[in-house]
């Protein structure tokens, strides 16, 4: 086991499904046409195999196909969706709502909308990081014309209470936007049901290739407008210029299709060696803090903080054994405390201190044990070299020292 890369990364990225590359092989070679072709055979083909996969995609979160608009992923969906909100709807207002916790590709476009004439409100969000809702109400204005709710987060796992969030939104008649990059394929989820009218999510999340997604709109009550990001050919129904990533679109859809049928046995079996990871951990090493609400998160996620156990040289002491991460992927290279964690209320020590594990449908529970047992010698090694773990074993407030 010691010599295999245990992977726990999956909120970073999937693994594609063999199933997947399978149903993507002959659009690189066999069927080589362009979906936008329409005088020949070869356009034709490649045309109902986007046709074929924007149903499947649509079917995975109840939605109609010509909701969906296909994009090089959930970056883009997220910034054609706030950015082309923002000039449909400029005419209403500049006001946005979004939270502290967002993904930087939320976070990102907005501090670009700022520049651009946008005023955007950063809810905070309650220590377990669900948003106060009695906040949310209080954040809406008359020209608010976009609230902003990840759906779960990407760095602990996090669920938002959506269908609460539409129920505001509907009420103070602002659009709501989610970025379901992490629910889409994990859990079931309807964003007309919730009350959510754009979202945005992503293949390579639920075991699809990398550099496609998509971007729910609603085409009814209400209809909602956005303006193109990208000019070119009129592709997406305007909505996305640019020529089609059939190969892409194709494993997409076959991901969508796999995620709808076992979605609920892949989140039962998750749930189980997530819990028997966290329990072991809590119960076998000191210190242990779990980050975010326990019962209303991911099935696959624990994001743990190992007081006085600075999680970068933690993480050095696997030996590129375990595959995890400290932060979300778009941020692993910087050596900045977690902003999600820091939203929560933690400290900067304990923000450094934590890390997340994200299991999926390819891990195996002596994968999880080797976990444990590497995690567990990995702290108490380091704990042994600290002068402040040994001060706060020794009854010193070394707390109120950081």
């Amino acid at each position: 086991m010691s010599e295999k890369l245990i992977y726990l990364d999956y909120n970073a990225t999937t693994p594609c499904d063999p199933r997947v590359v399978e149903a993507m092989l002959p659009w690189f070679t066999d069927n080589p046409g362009n979906a936008a072709s329409r005088s020949h055979p070869a356009g034709w083909k490649a045309e109902e195999a986007v046709k074929i996969a924007r149903e499947a995609v649509a079917d995975l979160i109840d939605a109609a196909p010509e909701e969906i608009v296909f994009t090089s992923g959930a970056t883009e969906a997220v910034n054609l969706a706030l950015k082309g909100v923002f000039e449909a709807y400029i005419s209403k207002g500049r006001h946005i709502v979004t939270l502290a916790t967002e993904h930087k590709a939320v976070l990102d476009t907005c501090r670009h909308l700022e520049k651009m004439g946008a005023e955007v409100t950063y809810l905070p969000v309650q220590p377990d990081g669900l948003l106060d809702l009695e906040i949310l109400k209080s954040a809406i204005r008359p020209d608010t014309i976009l609230v902003a709710v990840m759906w779960a987060n990407n760095e602990t796992g996090v669920i938002q209470d959506m269908e609460a969030i539409g129920k505001i939104c509907a009420e103070k008649e602002t659009l709501l936007f989610s970025d379901a990059t992490q629910a889409a394929g994990k859990i079931e989820i309807n964003p007309r049901q919730a009350g959510v009218h754009l979202m945005a999510f992503s293949a390579h999340k639920m075991y699809g290739p990398k550099g496609v997604g998509a971007l729910y709109v609603s085409r009814r009550d209400p209809r909602v407008k956005i303006i193109a990001q990208i000019d070119g050919g009129g592709h997406e129904r305007g909505m996305r210029s640019g020529t089609l990533n059939v190969p892409g679109i194709a494993g997409f859809g076959k991901a969508a299709q796999i995620a709808k049928m076992e979605m609920p046995q892949d989140a039962a079996r998750l749930l189980a060696l997530r819990n028997l990871l966290e329990a072991s951990i809590l119960k076998n090493v000191e210190s242990v803090f779990v980050n975010g609400n326990r019962e209303r998160r991911l099935a696959h996620v624990s994001n743990l903080a190992f007081k006085f156990v600075e999680s970068e040289s933690l993480m050095m002491s696997f030996n590129r054994n375990l595959a995890v991460a400290s932060g979300s992927a778009c941020t692993s290279a910087s050596l900045e405390p977690s902003h999600v964690l820091l939203a929560m209320g933690l400290s900067d020590h304990l923000a450094h201190a934590s890390i997340r594990f994200s299991l999926g449908k390819y891990t195996t529970e002596a994968e999880i044990q080797f976990v444990i047992e590497t995690v567990k010698a990995g702290v108490e090694h380091l704990r042994s070299l600290s002068p402040v773990w040994e001060m706060y074993k020794e009854g010193v407030d070394v707390d109120a020292l950081l």
